[in-house]
């Protein structure tokens, strides 16, 4: 007669515990959540302008006192808030990132209200994206990403805000490339025109044009016009996968080609390399990681969110060589950007790129 060895039930208590501390950190939904929340709800911003009390803090906030003390405990003891005496909560340095005039403005892209809390909702149909490779964001949201946000504009705003808010990378890629020979960009794709912006500003004799889709082109607009840059901008409304205006120096294509599959990526390249011809620049400003795991995190992100992916530089270069385009240059900048600057291969030696390619 065989049988199995009693177990210890001391060793199997020691490791079930070994097992929920190895697992428990990975499988956790609910602290993100709860400090999503809490800067949705501008939990920082109260805290560091009145009472660190519940009650006054649920007033303000708008919720159940009971369950907003539940939820600060939650987070006190994950290192977000202190809890000095009970009922009462305070700043610490964790928290500090989540206030309104952060620098960093982690509370715009965690606002469950906004885009930054919103695409992270995308994650609960990861399944449909592993199971059939499209996006997840059309099960969540009833649309495919791009018709959505066209379909809501004010989601669309804080989109353009979100993509916008990190002013330190927006410098970081205008000082990334020497723009003196360049007498006119397009920045295509270019949302509400901040790093157009910030090329016309610091280079007095450049002109730019600022093309995106017409609702936000209109955004951009009113935002070059505030930082008196109108007389040396037109701005165009519409799609980067129709035929682009020619005679710009150089085309820009800023976090633009990672939102794409390769199939939508070489389609707007291509569009780049006509309006370009021989004669002009196409300059890609991606994000580079050397860390494999930010780049498997940002590669799934744009998968479940609208199909894009994240490449190396050998697969963007691959991708403009498919579209009759040479990269005469690539650099990281200091912030981790990669600018890969572009020039047109003449018709007699690769053909006219093809035009089309989908509309969204």
């Amino acid at each position: 007669m065989t049988g199995t060895a009693p177990q210890d039930p001391e060793n199997e208590g020691d490791s079930a515990l070994r097992a929920w501390r190895t697992i428990g950190p990975l499988m956790d939904l609910i602290t993100p959540m709860a400090l999503r929340t809490a800067a949705t709800l501008g939990i920082a911003d109260l805290l560091a302008d009145g009472s660190g009390r519940t009650d006054d803090l649920a007033r303000s906030s708008g919720t159940d006192p009971d369950a907003l003390r539940r939820m600060l405990r939650h987070l006190v003891a994950h290192g977000v808030f202190t809890e000095p005496e009970p009922g009462l909560f305070r700043l610490n340095d964790t928290a500090e990132l989540l206030r309104s005039g952060h620098p960093e403005q982690l509370r715009r892209r965690l606002d469950l209200d906004g885009f930054g809390g919103t695409m992270d909702l995308a994650f609960t149909s990861l399944m449909h994206t592993v199971r059939t490779g499209e996006p997840a964001w059309e099960t969540v949201f009833g649309a495919p990403f791009w018709p959505y946000l066209a379909a809501h504009p004010d989601m669309a705003a804080s989109f353009d805000a979100t993509m916008s808010s990190a002013a330190a990378f927006v410098t970081d890629a205008a000082r990334g490339y020497d723009w003196s020979t360049a007498r006119q960009v397009t920045d295509v794709g270019g949302g509400r025109g901040v790093l157009l912006a910030e090329l016309l500003e610091t280079h007095p004799s450049l002109r730019g044009t600022l093309l995106d889709l017409p609702e936000t082109a209109e955004r951009g607009r009113e935002a070059l016009a505030a930082r008196g840059l109108t007389d040396r901008c037109e701005v165009i409304g519409q799609s980067f996968f129709d035929p682009l205006p020619d005679g710009a120096d150089v085309y820009i294509l800023s976090g633009v080609v990672h939102d794409w599959g390769d199939a939508q990526a070489r389609a707007v390249l291509r569009r780049c390399a006509e309006a370009a011809g021989e004669h002009g620049r196409v300059v890609v400003i991606e994000t580079s990681t050397d860390d494999p795991a930010a780049f498997a995190e940002m590669d799934l992100r744009m998968l479940v969110l609208a199909g894009g992916r994240e490449r190396s530089v050998e697969e963007y270069t691959a991708l403009a060589a498919d579209c009759g385009l040479r990269v005469a240059g690539a650099h990281t900048t200091p912030l981790g950007q990669v600018i890969l600057d572009c020039v047109g291969r003449p018709a007699t030696e690769t053909g006219r790129p093809e035009a089309g390619g989908a509309r969204f």
